[in-house]
């Protein structure tokens, strides 16, 4: 019995060796690497265009092959004539029509490197992050001269599920419009944090743990020291705003810099957020001493001291 099964599997591969006229190993390897760059090529085209208008063009396009299809079947001449005519223009008019986002793949193409080619990250994610943190950038610019208190974390590799279900989901496309508008005084969400997960504001309102460091500045307050105590027991980086004085701080690792511009805080989450899986660069700092030391930067001077006092409500 094994021998008729060995003999007729012997069959089946000749039968395919021939039919695919493979001679050798190579030609088998071959094959599948013609295979898998088509496909490739087909999966970038598709997740390039899936958000865009070009792929309802296609939709039409794949009606219109079908009603092709049906008129030769059904014998419709005149329709078959004018499908046919039209379909032996349509590569033209493919490149005509795709043109926004052929041209928009391959400038990506030519700006990524060799890894950012295969994984479609590295432009795009790079974008989306300059996007995102510009916006960040604007409303704590305005909440700062506004004297309006803000907290906003920014989840990396840990994942902050636990401080997410304390809050109101929100899944919403970070603004500055919409985190000004989160942060008013005295309305349902402002009291607590906002949590940006990739380039969404994820939920708003949600409590952080306090900072068990001893060592802080006594004039920190509670906002701050949630800032300072969200980053210690996880790898997310915090933008927060002082109600009292408008100042704008940055916290990561269990340190903070205080008085920071607004080109300092665009610096600083350009660079954690660009290296947010990078196990190499920047890590959470959990032992206490002088790993969780307070930082002031003065703005107008530019020099950094340790354990500068803010004062007043934070």
């Amino acid at each position: 019995m094994l021998l008729a099964a060995g003999d007729r599997f012997s069959k089946i591969m000749i039968y395919i060796k021939e039919f695919l006229s493979f001679n050798s190993f190579w030609d088998v390897l071959r094959a599948v690497i013609d295979v898998a760059i088509i496909s490739f090529l087909f999966y970038k085209i598709l997740v390039a265009i899936k958000d865009s208008r070009a792929f309802q063009l296609i939709k039409g396009i794949l009606l219109l092959i079908a009603a092709a299809l049906i008129a030769v079947l059904l014998r419709l001449n005149t329709l078959s004539y004018v499908i046919k005519a039209f379909v032996s223009v349509l590569p033209v008019l493919i490149v005509i029509m795709f043109q926004p986002e052929l041209r928009r793949w391959l400038e990506n193409i030519g700006k990524s490197n060799f890894r950012g080619i295969f994984t479609g990250q590295n432009n795009s994610n790079n974008e989306k992050i300059d996007a995102m943190v510009n916006e960040v950038a604007n409303a704590v610019s305005a909440m700062s001269r506004e004297r309006v208190g803000a907290l906003i974390v920014f989840e990396r590799s840990t994942n902050l599920g636990e401080i997410i279900r304390t809050g109101t989901v929100i899944d919403a496309t970070v603004s500055a419009q919409l985190l000004r508008l989160i942060f008013v005084p005295n309305t349902p969400l402002h009291d607590g944090a906002v949590i940006i997960r990739n380039d969404t504001i994820h939920a708003a309102a949600c409590y952080l743990p306090l900072s068990a460091n001893n060592t802080l500045d006594k004039d920190l307050g509670t906002r701050h020291r949630a800032g300072i105590g969200a980053t210690e027991s996880s790898d997310c980086v915090v933008a927060i705003v002082s109600e009292e004085t408008g100042y704008i701080s940055y916290a990561e690792g269990g340190e903070i810099q205080r008085n920071i511009t607004r080109e300092k805080l665009v610096q600083l989450l350009k660079e954690a957020l660009y290296n947010k899986d990078d196990d190499k660069g920047r890590k959470v700092k959990l032992r206490s001493g002088n790993s969780n030391r307070t930082i002031t930067e003065n703005r107008s001077s530019g020099r950094k001291k340790t354990g500068s006092k803010e004062g007043g409500r934070q």
